[in-house]
């Protein structure tokens, strides 16, 4: 019987992948169809994608699908294959990455959870069927120039290292957050065109959908997302109207659009476009910091968390246990 995870350890993992004679595509999909049995398609998946060499994270739900992957070059036509064979799935638009610079999965994963996109809102809250209209990148850029409102769907993190110009962008942490500061930010503004954007698209079905239930009549997405406007852009000599850099949730973190750097180093407030976790693996927080900041402060975001990681790996070991051991008892 085949197995249903990963038994590699990281290291394992990122030597394999170093050693393989070919190259790997990354690519993402998403699609809101109901799938009644999840658990039951997550292990027919697992068995077909290990066997092609899939790597990446996709989360099932009884609401559809989300998936962030790389396939090898030469498996793409039976991974094309394979996504087909699922009626849900047919036909599903691949988004193809930007840069391949850096690994984006080193693993196989395959979640089943409540929902692909979690907004916080209870269940039938919206038809989330029920979107706004889809753009492509020439006619997103003409809708801008015609004074349509621009709403960045992504997170503050995100949106700090590259957007579109003069667009709303709040200042939240998850898209949980996000649906209410967006609507009270355009409030009063129901009868005017809205566009929305965010990296893949997925963020922006379920935006849409919120926006037209709440009597926004005009609401526009970018049909995509950031990855496919991109594309098009070079294929069709288009003018960028997204500056900076794309934020990507895999290994390569970044995919640059125009070269802009736009964000800005938490430690030395010098202009940076890199993204980065503390490595003090209690706090892991996600913030921006150049290179240079980053050897000086061993990868933390704190004097504290730098304290942390110059400790020997045991007693970092042991105060995690102990933070995990005080959050219990606080829920």
């Amino acid at each position: 019987m085949a197995q249903l995870r990963n038994k590699l350890s990281k290291q394992e993992a990122l030597a394999r992948i170093a050693n393989e004679p070919f190259s790997r595509t990354s690519i993402s999909f998403y699609r809101y169809v109901r799938i009644n049995e999840p658990t039951t398609l997550r292990d027919e998946l697992f068995r077909t994608w290990s066997q092609i060499g899939v790597l990446g994270r996709i989360y099932l739900a009884k609401e559809g699908v989300n998936a962030q992957l790389n396939i090898p070059e030469f498996a793409m036509n039976a991974f094309r294959a394979s996504v087909d064979s699922v009626p849900a799935f047919k036909d599903v638009p691949f988004k193809i990455g930007v840069s391949e610079a850096g690994v984006s999965f080193w693993k196989l994963t395959i979640k089943v959870r409540p929902f692909v996109l979690a907004d916080g809102l209870p269940e039938n809250e919206y038809d989330v069927t029920n979107v706004g209209t889809h753009l492509n990148a020439k006619g997103f850029n003409e809708a801008i120039e015609q004074g349509a409102i621009v709403v960045d769907m992504r997170n503050r993190y995100e949106s700090a290292i590259g957007h579109f110009e003069d667009a709303i962008r709040p200042q939240v942490d998850t898209f949980r957050e996000e649906l209410p500061v967006v609507l009270d930010e355009l409030k009063g503004k129901e009868a005017e065109k809205v566009l929305l954007y965010c990296t893949g698209g997925i963020r922006c079905e379920k935006a849409s959908a919120f926006l037209k239930h709440h009597g926004f009549k005009d609401v526009n997405q970018l049909h995509g997302g950031i990855i496919a406007y991109k594309h098009q852009i070079d294929r069709e000599n288009l003018p960028s109207k997204f500056k900076g850099a794309n934020f990507v949730f895999d290994g390569r973190m970044t995919e640059s659009i125009t070269g802009e750097v736009l964000g800005t180093c938490f430690t030395c407030k010098e202009a940076t476009n890199r993204p980065t976790n503390c490595k003090n693996d209690a706090c892991h927080a996600l913030f921006l910091q150049c290179e240079t900041c980053s050897e000086k402060t061993l990868g933390t975001c704190s004097h504290a968390c730098q304290k942390i990681v110059s400790l020997p790996i045991e007693e970092q070991r042991k105060r995690r246990k102990g933070v995990k051991a005080a959050m219990n008892v606080k829920m």
